[in-house]
């Protein structure tokens, strides 16, 4: 799919939601312009539950740093959910929300 193609499908998607979705929009615009946004909600999408370190092992060249910025971000948004275990170790895992899936279902393209 070349890139005039890629464009007017996602114009095709926005025209489909209605205008009170006016915020969803935006936010779905917001972080298909961030190149980690898209590819943790495709990891966890593909992969399931993950820790954060196993994110990252599945993401060549994120850094930790931009990795965690990035989940705080999609957790801030709806679109991924944080477990926090309370053990000793401590432990985190993140899965999609039902928002962040239905993200990654509209990226998918048809």
């Amino acid at each position: 799919m070349g890139r005039d193609e890629i464009l007017q499908y996602s114009q095709e998607v926005c025209k489909g939601l209605r205008d009170d979705d006016d915020g969803l929009r935006r936010e779905v615009l917001a972080h298909a312009g961030s190149r980690w946004s898209l590819g943790v909600v495709n990891t966890l999408g593909v992969y399931g539950r993950l820790r954060h370190a196993e994110i990252g092992r599945r993401m060549h060249g994120v850094t930790q740093r931009m990795l965690t910025r990035t989940l705080r971000q999609l957790e801030r948004d709806g679109l991924v959910i944080r477990h926090d275990f309370s053990e000793v170790p401590p432990r985190v895992e993140y899965e999609l929300s039902d928002t962040g899936m239905e993200l990654l279902i509209r990226m998918i393209p048809r």
